[in-house]
């Protein structure tokens, strides 16, 4: 075996420190705003500049701002140093407003960029489209859409994660949803759809949460207010997919761990899986520590499953519909005799891809309910689970209820369809009913057992805010938020009055320059990045020195 000698190792070492530190110094910050910034709207900024890795844009707050900006693939971001567009909190009391235009923003194979702070509403197809791969939703408030909130595309679409949000007021009919994504499984196979610390409620049509995407992670959240179904996990559209794709090229998991379902609407089914005419996922769907209540009257469906699914997994999970003559089904499966023929393959009709595959424990359901799978273990049957308020919404349990101390502390993973790398248990809690600051999630902490549902009772020790270096957002140096899933969020980058100086690399329509042109003036070095650099060149110089 060869090594490089001592002053060849030490100049690679040098080398890859450079690099890092070149690509912190090339980064820029763009200002937006109605008056003293360098650019009025965001739809005129990313017009006219090409953003990099690493670029920050802070817009003002206490301002509404034109609608239909198109992020393009000349505004990307890298794995790791995406392109940023935050509130500029140091301005204005609210946050800042997009408001109207056919997408009321797009990232159009924006890969890598991150959306923070904002407030967007009045799109009117989407009030945010994901037409890229690794786009975060952060701290966002999509409101009052008379389509889609959150659309993410059929084609380019890849990961995509929405966090610390509240979407409301949104979806029409019964094919506009409040958020509906999907994954490219051909452009960017192996993609995440991570959700979780997020308020959905009041939808005006569809479902609250659709999914076709290739692998949902959907943790910690609170639906309520559904038109339709809260949650529908499905296939990919068999009829808009790029060539090379079948339904048999990747299968459509979902996690569901730690939920709060309120289901109102008058629609049977509170959650549906498998597929629908035009597409089925063939996937696993898993849900641990979820609380349905289905709060109406009336047949209802806790679960439907139709048109392939692969398997179902359950534990820890409260099922419960108010009204003194409640008897809800918790697993309502459509047989292939109650549906029509797939418009696309394939054909088949059975509600299973391969047979029936149910497994789950120690599961709270009101003695009513039927179709409770007779595959699950320990499952606990009685008139009233003993939740705080159901009409107030205070759904922890009560000291005395019977799902304190009853979940299964170690869900086993079944032997003949275990869920893929799934979140063992939840860690947090649901927001309040309301939407979380960045970083003011709540840590669940289990008494003697964990309990069964999404809230712990508060004599467990519950509902004690996770200190997360005093208010949110988060200050800059913190750290990372805890990961959940194995998904790290990064800290908030330093404030406005921290930033360094800006400067523009403006382009114009009828000569737009190279790429290398747009960056060469954008060369800078931050004093602390600087001085760390220095010292460490120093350091690693002296070692070095002494080992020849």
């Amino acid at each position: 075996m060869s090594f490089l000698p001592r002053h060849a190792a030490r100049r690679a070492v040098l080398a890859v420190a450079c690099s890092a530190a070149c690509a912190q110094a090339l980064a820029a910050t763009y200002t937006v705003g109605p008056s003293g910034r360098q650019y009025t709207q965001l739809s005129t900024l990313v017009g006219s500049v090409d953003l990099a890795p690493g670029d920050i844009v802070l817009v003002d707050g206490g301002t509404t701002y034109a609608g239909n900006v198109v992020v393009g693939s000349n505004d990307r971001g890298a794995a790791g140093n995406p392109v940023t567009f935050r509130w500029n909190r140091a301005v204005g009391a609210t946050r800042p407003v997009l408001s109207g235009g056919t997408h009321t923003i797009k990232f159009q194979q924006s890969n890598h960029v991150v959306f923070e702070g904002f407030e967007v509403r009045g799109g009117s197809s989407s009030c945010i489209f994901s037409e890229a791969h690794d786009v975060t939703v952060r701290d966002a408030v999509v409101r009052d859409c008379p389509a889609h909130g959150i659309l993410g595309a059929d084609n380019n679409s890849g990961s995509f994660t929405l966090e610390y949000s509240e979407v409301r007021n949104a979806g029409s009919g019964s094919q506009r949803h409040p958020i509906y994504m999907q994954s490219d499984e051909v452009a960017y196979p192996g993609s995440v759809f991570l959700m979780r610390y997020n308020y959905v409620h009041s939808g005006n049509g569809g479902n609250l949460l659709k999914s076709r995407h290739e692998r949902s992670l959907v943790y910690y959240n609170w639906f309520e207010g559904s038109a339709y179904q809260a949650l529908e996990l499905i296939g990919p559209d068999c009829e808009t997919q790029q060539p090379g794709w079948t339904a048999a090229l990747r299968r459509e998991d979902a996690d569901v761990v730690g939920n709060v379902i309120v289901h109102t609407s008058s629609w049977r089914n509170a959650i549906r899986a498998g597929g629908d005419l035009n597409g089925r996922s063939q996937g696993r769907l898993r849900m641990v520590n979820n609380t349905i209540v289905i709060d109406r009257a009336g047949a209802a469906n806790a679960l439907l499953v139709q048109l392939g699914l692969e398997s179902l997994e359950m534990h820890n999970n409260v099922v419960f519909q108010t009204g003194s003559n409640a008897a809800p089904n918790i697993l309502r499966v459509h047989e292939a005799s109650e549906v029509e023929t797939p418009v696309c393959g394939p054909a088949s009709r059975e509600p299973w891809s391969s047979g029936r595959k149910v497994a789950g424990s120690n599961n709270w359901v009101q003695s009513s309910a039927s179709l409770v799978p007779a595959e699950w273990s320990g499952t606990l049957r009685g008139a009233d689970p003993g939740l705080a308020g159901i009409a107030a919404r205070q759904l922890r349990p009560s000291a005395n209820s019977a799902l304190v101390s009853s979940g299964n502390p170690q869900p086993p993973s079944p032997g003949g369809f275990p869920f893929p790398s799934p979140l063992a248990l939840p860690q947090f809690d649901p927001p309040p009913r309301a939407k979380l600051a960045i970083g003011a999630q709540v840590a669940r902490t289990p008494g003697a057992r964990i309990d069964i549902g999404a809230l712990e009772s508060a004599s467990a020790g519950s509902g004690q805010r996770l200190r997360r270096n005093g208010a949110a957002p988060l200050a800059a140096g913190t750290g990372a938020v805890p990961a959940t899933g194995g998904v790290a969020v990064a800290a908030a980058e330093p404030r406005a009055s921290h930033a360094m100086p800006v400067r523009t690399a403006a382009r114009t329509a009828t000569s737009p320059p190279a790429a290398s042109a747009v960056h060469r003036d954008r060369i800078r070095v931050a004093p602390a990045m600087d001085v760390l650099w220095r010292a460490w060149r120093d350091r690693v110089g002296r070692r070095f020195e002494g080992e020849r």
